[in-house]
């Protein structure tokens, strides 16, 4: 299992600029697996807990339930100008955190009331693509790999 802190420590630059897209904004696109195998797309937090990246979702929620069934899922950072540090993405395998107190070292404050369904990200790949003059620059970090740049005209 691959975590944030992992990233950080493999491939420190590439993960600082990755977070940094992340927290620009509040939501971000979280896709999932439906149970036939089609993709959805849902809004989601995403917080930076201890050595991992979490998220969380509304209890019993279709894409907590996608989770549960298939960990499988990507989230990309809500989109912006680009010149604001490239488009970022993670994928991997979430993870549903469900030790109580686990789960409360998690937590940020803006869970809604009640309970909530709460996750960590196994972390299996992360890329960040930006415009470089008249290049596209792509970055991508797998778990253990250096970070392997393409650059597009």
């Amino acid at each position: 299992m691959a975590t944030w802190q992992q990233f950080e420590q493999e491939a420190a630059d590439l993960a600082a600029t990755v977070r940094a897209r992340f927290e620009a904004q509040k939501t971000h696109v979280l896709a999932t697996l439906r149970r036939d195998g089609s993709p959805r797309v849902s809004g989601s937090e995403v917080d930076f807990q201890g050595a991992d990246l979490s998220f969380g979702s509304m209890l019993h929620a279709v894409k907590a339930h996608d989770l549960r069934r298939d960990g499988r899922c990507a989230i990309h950072a809500h989109p912006a100008d680009p010149e604001h540090g490239g488009d970022a993405k993670v994928a991997g395998v979430a993870v549903e955190i469900t030790d109580p107190e686990e789960k409360r070292a998690h937590t940020t404050g803006d869970e809604p009331p009640g309970d909530f369904h709460a996750f960590r990200l196994d972390l299996r790949e992360a890329v960040l693509t930006s415009v470089e003059g008249d290049e596209l620059v792509i970055r991508t970090w797998h778990p253990g790999e250096a970070v392997r740049t393409v650059h597009r005209k």
